[in-house]
């Protein structure tokens, strides 16, 4: 099947991953072959957020096969500044572009985008909520090293509750056969609960605990993710959780020889760089495949025909998303939409809880 829009991982079959990943191996193996082949083509990027690997990534990604890039990081000197709607950015953007690439603090922004997007959306991070593309990058890597994802102990360490990495990663892995989760954070930075729910209702193998060296020996990939001050309301709690876990050249020393030590970036002080020397990290090497995965994907979508979306209903129920970063708090005509989890209604642009008003 293919994806209109790449708004969150769930999105993304094994099988469509694997076609995706084909393209993009040949574009590791053979770069030269693909230079020319987004020839006209324009990606909009549309960063409501600061970035570096990401945005760079795309660009890079982008110019590489031909293409070209317009856009901004500073949405203050845009006039969305003036007022203007999310819904309207999009509609005259799209009337530019081929695709566009969305990050926003928002959760939920891409999937409201893509109600008003003539052409393809690529969700580049919503708030802490899903970062789908990061995860087609995590998956690429484990691919190239391991030459495929199957019977892994995966170890998720860190900010589970604020991470979007994370997020994105668990629900992937969960599609490909006898994957195992290590969830290692504090409590107060514990996996959220709908993912919990989420990789109950599709059978997954999970532990959560605390002790990250007593997980070491049994971790197949260590996916190490920093304390996202950024989602902190209150400096002192990230203060008191941000050095929670450190990884070591010396606690390395009891983890399998083949393990991958993984990074989506940046870091703080969650590896140190002794680390850094180590053949099982990989998170360098893991930051260009994310380059060349996007190639691929920007390939599919910036090919893609041109449709009208759809008429959009403003809002009008009696309902309201109870998460406070969705972005329906702040586009208010945006009409309701739900989504099923298990047993459990939630608000379809970020799996938030519904709140009848």
């Amino acid at each position: 099947m293919e994806i209109r829009h790449l708004i969150s991982i769930e999105d993304v079959s094994a099988e469509w991953f694997t076609s995706l990943y084909s393209i993009c191996r040949d574009m590791i193996d053979h770069p030269g072959d693909f230079s020319g082949i987004c020839n006209g083509k324009l990606m909009a990027s549309l960063f409501f957020e600061p970035s570096t690997r990401t945005n760079f990534s795309f660009q890079s990604a982008m110019m590489r096969l031909g293409g070209n890039v317009f856009g901004f990081s500073d949405p203050s000197a845009t006039s969305r500044a003036k007022g203007e709607s999310l819904a309207d950015t999009i509609r005259m953007c799209a009337a530019y572009a081929d695709t566009i690439v969305i990050r926003s603090p928002l959760e939920g922004a891409a999937k409201a985008a893509s109600l008003y997007s003539a052409i393809p959306i690529i969700n580049a991070g919503d708030g802490g909520h899903m970062h789908p593309t990061q995860t087609l990058t995590d998956l690429t890597t484990i691919c190239q090293r391991r030459g495929e994802i199957r019977g892994f102990n995966i170890g998720l360490c860190g900010d589970l509750k604020n991470g979007r990495t994370v997020h994105s990663l668990a629900i992937a892995l969960s599609k490909f056969p006898d994957i195992r989760f290590t969830l290692i954070s504090p409590r107060d930075l514990a996996m959220p609960e709908y993912l919990l729910t989420y990789l109950k209702d599709h059978g997954q193998n999970y532990v959560e605990v605390t002790n990250l060296e007593a997980a070491m020996p049994h971790l197949d990939v260590l996916y190490m993710t920093r304390v996202q001050r950024e989602r902190f309301a209150d400096p002192l709690e990230y203060e008191r959780l941000k050095n929670v876990y450190i990884l070591t050249a010396k606690k390395l020393e009891r983890a399998k020889k083949e393990l991958l030590v993984m990074h989506p970036l940046p870091r703080c002080e969650e590896i140190a760089m002794d680390v850094d020397a180590d053949p099982r990290a990989v998170y360098f090497d893991q930051a260009r495949y994310g380059m060349f995965i996007r190639m691929a994907l920007l390939l599919k979508m910036t090919h893609m025909a041109r449709e009208t979306p759809p008429p959009t209903a403003s809002h009008k129920g009696s309902q309201r998303c109870k998460n406070p970063a969705c972005v329906t708090g702040q586009e208010l005509y945006l009409p309701i939409l739900e989504k099923t989890n298990g047993e459990n209604i939630s608000c379809a642009y970020c799996d938030g809880k519904l709140l009848t008003i």
